[in-house]
């Protein structure tokens, strides 16, 4: 990415435990910064002009033959087309398999507790937050998808077994999500089902919103595997 190029556009904090939108417009990206130790961002996209097409993590990791994110992976819509290129990470290790907690699992792991006790600190979950991000979009239940989840980091073993590893994002640790379509991001900053922590902790995350310039032939994510050539063809034409 030719960095002369970029502008930002946009700058805020994502408190823990919160959601957030945006349609991430093609030619623009957004970087996520932590602002405290080893937050969770749990990540859906969608085509913000056709909602019914959005994020596929099976395609995306079967076509790329990998089971974790960083640097140079696409993410595929179910449409075969590319919403997000992974354009800078010193993370090395994102998690696309552990999915997003539920309001049962919280409160066995962590107590019930609700915003009339707490206020801003109650005790919240993935799966709700994202269903309250989608209704502003006029969407349900019936369109969730596996979601990302940035800066996590679990493992997988020979014989499947699944383990989270703590320690993996410290503060200041930087991923960047480039748009090739126009994409519905939603983020939520809930820890991650897995993590160990028997408290319920709050992770800051800062979002820069950039004007990026366009992929080139020379682009690291285009040349990651012969299916992102493909991908990126299919995705441009999108746009004639």
């Amino acid at each position: 990415m030719n960095q002369t190029n970029e502008r930002i556009l946009w700058e805020e904090t994502l408190p823990g435990s919160s959601t957030w939108s945006h349609i991430l417009k093609r030619g623009t990206a957004l970087r996520l910064t932590a602002i405290d130790d080893n937050p969770n961002v749990g990540v859906l996209l969608l085509n913000a002009d056709n909602l019914s097409e959005r994020l596929c993590l099976p395609d995306s990791l079967k076509a790329q033959h990998i089971a974790r994110l960083t640097a140079g992976v696409a993410l595929y819509s179910d449409m075969a087309r590319i919403l997000c290129s992974i354009t800078h990470d010193t993370v090395g290790w994102h998690d696309p398999l552990g999915g997003c907690s539920d309001a049962a699992m919280v409160a066995k792991k962590y107590g019930r507790d609700d915003y009339q006790h707490s206020r801003n600190a109650w005790h919240q979950n993935g799966l709700d937050g994202f269903l309250i991000e989608l209704a502003k979009y006029g969407l349900g239940a019936r369109d969730l998808m596996m979601n990302v989840n940035l800066f996590s980091k679990v493992e997988v073993s020979e014989l499947g077994a699944m383990r989270f590893v703590q320690g993996n994002a410290p503060a200041g640790s930087a991923v960047e999500l480039r748009a090739e379509m126009n994409t519905l991001v939603i983020l939520n900053s809930c820890q991650h089902p897995m993590d160990p922590d028997p408290d319920y902790a709050q992770k800051r995350v800062a979002l820069t919103l950039k004007q990026v310039a366009a992929p080139g032939p020379d682009d690291p994510t285009r040349n990651f595997r012969p299916e992102n050539a493909r991908g990126f063809t299919i995705t441009e034409r999108y746009f004639l």
